[in-house]
């Protein structure tokens, strides 16, 4: 059965192998490298002057990721409340709810984007929207997860004292969800700052959409500007919610 099973990968290696020959432009591929060096070369030195025009599309960039982390908490709490076994009212409340998740989850933030640039126009508003979508079903997949699994003795503790719903929600499943729901909180954000960065590329605002313009401009030197700009960014990103985790965790 072990052999079989190697069998049946290597004959899928060998079609997607042909596929892909089929699909590729060698000539193009073999000259790769001297093409790669040659643009190496062009983005060197950065354009440092050009650095003083990219504080603002860093500024957009952020709020994209922040703000459309919040909207997308505000949503997703509720649907998590849903999809959850252990608390949705109805059977038909979750199967609504894991569309909503499987739906938003399945869709990439730049498809996102470029649905809402076609329809609301270009703009900050539209990255915001695409990253709010993108991280709906994010959130409340896992905090959903996090709602099944907490300890139920809290509950009957409640509701044998005869509390209302909502008082066994804020004192009874809230606590116990909380740590799991600032650390998705802060995760998610840091996953959105990388997205956030490549939005501009179809018009959804921030620094993508400086770095599209010089792209088609051919000013190589500003790309790597960019390009290093973004990366620090990211990295700072990448601290501060290495701090906040460690914070709130």
């Amino acid at each position: 059965l072990a052999y079989l099973g190697y069998l049946l990968g290597a004959i899928a290696v060998l079609v997607a192998a042909r596929f892909i020959s089929g699909q590729t432009l060698w000539f193009f591929v073999l000259d790769a490298p001297e093409q790669a060096a040659d643009l190496v070369g062009r983005m060197f030195p950065p354009s440092w002057g050009y650095a003083n025009r990219l504080w603002r599309p860093l500024w957009d960039t952020l709020n994209i990721a922040t703000i459309g982390t919040l909207a997308a908490l505000v949503v997703s709490v509720p649907v998590a409340f849903l999809a959850a076994r252990n608390t949705t009212p109805h059977p038909l409340f979750r199967q609504l709810a894991l569309v909503v998740i499987v739906t938003s989850r399945s869709v990439n933030a730049l498809i996102w984007a470029l649905l809402l640039v076609s329809i609301i126009g270009p703009g900050v508003l539209a990255g915001i929207i695409a990253v709010a979508l993108r991280s709906i079903g994010f959130c409340a997949k896992l905090l959903s997860e996090a709602i099944e699994e907490i300890d139920f003795k809290p509950i009957e503790a409640l509701d044998s004292t005869g509390a209302s719903g909502s008082q066994v929600v804020a004192y009874g499943i809230v606590p116990q969800v909380a740590p799991a729901f600032a650390g998705i909180s802060v995760y998610r954000w840091d996953i959105n700052i990388r997205e956030s960065t490549v939005l501009g590329l179809v018009g959804a605002g921030g620094i993508g959409l400086l770095l599209q313009g010089s792209i088609d401009l051919f000013a190589w030197t500003t790309v790597s500007a960019i390009l290093i700009a973004i990366l620090v960014l990211v990295v700072l990103a990448e601290f501060v919610s290495a701090w906040l985790r460690s914070k709130v965790l």
